[in-house]
C-alpha cells in the first residue's frame, strides 16, 4: 500500500515542476507592481480624475506630468529650446510659508 502511494502518475511528470514555477513568477510580478505602485504613491494614474504632478520641485531634474482624460504629458523645464519647439516665460514666482501654505504672486 505504502508503494502505491509513492508511484503516483503525477509524480513522474517533470512538466508539473514548470508549471508550479510559473505560478509563483506570475504572483511575485503582481506583487512587486502592487508594492512600487504604493511606494512611489502612483495611485493617482489610476483613478479616472485629472491631476497635476510635480517631482523634484526646485531641482534641475524637475518634471510636471499632468493627466487630462486618458492622455498622460510629460514637461521637463529647460533653459533652451526643446525637441518639441515649445517655449515658455516666467508668470510668478511662488512662495511657500512655514505652515507649508503656498502663495503664488503673478508678474
Amino acid at each position: 500500500m505504502r508503494r502505491h502511494l509513492l508511484n503516483r502518475a503525477e509524480d513522474n511528470d517533470p512538466m508539473s515542476v514548470v508549471s508550479n514555477l510559473f505560478d509563483v513568477a506570475m504572483v511575485f510580478a503582481v506583487a512587486l507592481m502592487v508594492a512600487l505602485v504604493s511606494r512611489y504613491n502612483m495611485t493617482e494614474m489610476f483613478s479616472q480624475e485629472d491631476f497635476t504632478m510635480v517631482k523634484n520641485p526646485g531641482k534641475e531634474n524637475m518634471e510636471i506630468i499632468t493627466k487630462e482624460g486618458g492622455k498622460i504629458n510629460r514637461y521637463t523645464p529647460s533653459d533652451d529650446n526643446d525637441k518639441t519647439g515649445n517655449k515658455g516665460k516666467r508668470v510668478g514666482v511662488a512662495y511657500e510659508l512655514e505652515n507649508g501654505d503656498i502663495i503664488y504672486v503673478p508678474e
